[in-house]
């Protein structure tokens, strides 16, 4: 049956040709487009994660109204006026209890390293030149175990921050802002204390210019020390063995302590919302593409049944059952879907390697310059099976309409 299905196509070669080059090129294009949004998800969510934190415990933020007051001090419900209605935040601006939180999370398996920060705003000063920065204290050891900081130093290394000694390590967007260089010294002041200088002995690049531009790591003492605020951390940014229950644990934790416990896709809900949207748009196309592929191959299909009725009658005659002639259409249109959907699997990764070597601006390629491109083998194994379901179902009812074609009816269709 299979070589006679594959005669039939061979018989019909203008159709057949145009049937795969329509299968092949829908593959081909789900292939492109999904490496290519799926590369830029890929990088994403490579640095909301790995360049930050997978969970994150910090203050818990929580704002005075006039309901908290008024159940604290008038319990009885009498009515209260105020004239200047209360405002502002009531919590800390740090962690009240964090060697109970280090310590749990220590003990937790799931959990592979916890880094204790003070996260202030800052202001630094170079020259006659002021920017404002995030100034994040951390344990260098520590921090390096968390987040993939190390891999985008472009100078120097993460741990010459040190225990202490004022050594920062600074952005590249930063550094250029200000003019100043590596081995130079900056003054640093949170506008409580005293301007300090830091010196500059690394230089990163994320790839993102808003953390480039304003983002200083400092050793934790000396933060504290700065911010005159010793032995107090504001967050604990926290690394899991799997990353993926992150949400779960965040969850969980939050029900310890009055701390605020958010995971890395909690605290980007917005973005994984535009995530979201573009598989939506992408599995939109892929749907568009097997109707056009499908459509294609039930009019070629149908065609060849009216042009094929004399050897259908034929084959009847012959002793092929119903079931028979519509295997034999149904075949034809399975090896339309295998072969276009290989063909598509075979262009799509050259379009894909194509996309990956066009350069692109040097902040979204980290300094490679090239477009992000996914190769991830599901790409692939999808796209095939779209091709061969799509030409599987397309052909199932020309097949079928062969299949009920007799003998008699034929013979008589020619005659009139």
């Amino acid at each position: 049956m299979f070589f006679l299905a594959l005669r039939h196509l061979i018989s019909r070669k203008r159709q057949t040709t145009l049937t795969l080059l329509g299968i092949t090129l829908g593959a081909a294009a789900y292939i492109a487009i999904s490496a290519m949004m799926l590369g830029f998800q890929e990088f994403i969510i490579d640095q909301l994660v790995n360049n930050d934190s997978h969970v994150r415990i910090n203050a818990r933020e929580e704002m005075l109204n006039e309901q908290v007051l008024n159940d604290s001090f008038f319990p009885d419900g009498e009515l209260v006026n105020w004239v200047k209605p209360p405002m502002g935040r009531k919590d800390n601006a740090y962690i009240l209890a964090p060697r109970a939180w280090l310590d749990r999370l220590e003990a937790d398996e799931k959990v592979q390293a916890a880094s204790p920060q003070l996260v202030a705003q800052a202001i630094a000063n170079y020259a006659k030149l002021t920017v404002g920065v995030r100034l994040i204290g951390s344990i260098p050891d520590i921090q390096r175990r968390v987040s993939n900081i190390e891999k985008y130093m472009l100078k120097g290394k993460f741990s010459d921050i040190g225990a202490s000694g004022n050594r920062i390590v600074v952005g590249k967007e930063f550094l250029d802002k200000i003019g100043a260089s590596i081995g130079e010294s900056i003054l640093l002041t949170v506008g409580k204390s005293a301007p300090q200088p830091f010196k500059i002995v690394g230089v990163f690049r994320l790839g993102v210019k808003s953390l480039d531009e304003t983002t200083v790591f400092g050793a934790l003492s000396d933060v504290q020390k700065l911010n005159q605020t010793p032995s107090r951390i504001s967050d604990i940014a926290i690394r899991l063995v799997d990353v993926e229950q992150a949400s779960e644990l965040a969850s969980n934790l939050n029900l310890m302590g009055q701390e605020k416990v958010q995971s890395w896709n909690q605290a980007n809900e917005g973005i994984m919302s535009v995530f979201k949207t573009q598989d939506i748009v992408r599995n939109s196309m892929t749907f568009a593409i097997l109707i056009v592929a499908g459509f294609g191959i039930y009019n070629i299909l149908s065609l060849a049944v009216s042009h094929k009725r004399r050897e259908i009658a034929i084959l009847r005659s012959m002793g092929f059952e119903p079931r028979d002639i519509s295997e034999l259409f149904l075949t034809q249109g399975v090896i339309l879907g295998v072969i276009g959907g290989l063909l598509g699997v075979v262009i799509g990764l050259g379009a894909s390697y194509g996309m990956s070597l066009v350069r692109v601006s040097e902040a979204r390629g980290l300094g490679t310059g090239q477009m992000m491109v996914s190769f991830d083998g599901l790409i692939y194994v999808k796209a095939f099976l779209l091709a061969c379901i799509a030409s599987s179902v397309a052909s199932f009812f020309p097949a079928r309409a062969a299949g009920r074609l007799e003998p008699i009816d034929i013979i008589r269709g020619e005659n009139s």
